[in-house]
């Protein structure tokens, strides 16, 4: 009877093991669209223009599709304040695009931060920004 208990507390304990998924807990991935008509990196731009700025982000774990997006915005290096949020569609959990359209505000020397933020199901974010310089 004891060897009885022994193999099925081995057989559960294997079992345990095994049906446990690997989740590494990394962040998914994030990066900002390059090419004509897009701002990739830091810049300085006149005031009154309309400055691009595309990201792509992916999933890095099968399980952990994308949840999350939001950009926000700080001026002159004062606190972030989100100007665009939303949960991402699961059409879009694997695969996530978006184009941001910001007017640059006329005010030169005014530097303007924008962070772009993705957030997989797990809850981990990756973040990508860049710095916009009025002239």
């Amino acid at each position: 009877m004891k060897h009885v208990f022994y193999l099925l507390a081995f057989s559960l304990l294997a079992l345990t093991f095994n049906s446990c998924d690997d989740d590494e807990g990394k962040k998914p991935d994030i990066e900002f669209k390059t090419g004509a008509g897009y701002t990739s990196s830091d810049a300085t731009i006149a005031g009154g223009s309309i400055v691009t700025v595309g990201i792509h982000a992916e999933k890095t774990e099968d399980e952990d599709v994308l949840k999350h997006f939001n950009v926000s915005l700080s001026i002159n290096g004062l606190p972030d304040t989100t100007v665009y949020d939303e949960d991402i569609l699961q059409a879009d959990e694997d695969v996530y695009d978006y184009d941001f359209h910001y007017p640059v505000p006329v005010g030169p020397g005014v530097t303007y931060k924008l962070t772009f933020t993705v957030t997989n199901r797990d809850g981990l974010t990756n973040q990508v920004a860049l710095t916009i310089t009025a002239s």
